[in-house]
């Protein structure tokens, strides 16, 4: 809850250096919403450093067993990029691109829980949650990044 006045007052300066709140609404959005989540995926377990590095590459395999909350915090690891990153990047505006950057995003996690030896266990399964999460937070945010992209057209209808 600290954390709110403090985003609410870097939109609000952003919004007036950039002058658009959109965006500066969406990069405050996309950092204050990915980066907690990265975080808490990076804290080493406690055997760090001595526990050897696990990967499990069978898909649906983990996800059996995964607890609920689990489930939904791979969800949410990139859900407020899928959100809001077609809203900022015209060039993200679509759903394919969002998958690709969500699985690319989480399967460096992914490496560099093994790389660091973080005693945490590198899942293909939390690549897909962390993936379909950004995706679904994309097609929820679509009715908005698509209205972006028709934009220009309007305004050169109403020049005309």
């Amino acid at each position: 809850m600290l954390a709110l006045p403090v985003a609410a007052l870097l939109v609000c300066m952003l919004a007036r250096r950039r002058g658009t709140w959109r965006t500066a609404l969406a990069d405050v959005g996309i950092v204050y919403g990915t980066v907690p989540w990265v975080w808490m995926t990076l804290l080493p377990g406690s055997r760090a450093g001595v526990a050897p590095a696990r990967v499990s590459l069978v898909p649906l395999h983990d996800l059996l067993t995964m607890p609920a909350d689990q489930i939904i915090g791979n969800l949410l690891v990139f859900a407020a990029l899928g959100f809001l990153a077609p809203l900022r990047f015209a060039a993200l505006a679509s759903v394919p691109r969002i998958l690709a950057l969500a699985a690319g995003c989480s399967i460096l996690i992914e490496v560099s829980q093994y790389a660091f030896r973080l005693d945490r266990v590198s899942s293909v399964d939390d690549v897909l949650l962390n993936t379909a999460g950004a995706g679904l937070a994309a097609v929820a945010s679509r009715r908005w990044w698509l209205v972006r992209a028709e934009e220009p057209e309007a305004a050169q209808s109403v020049r005309s």
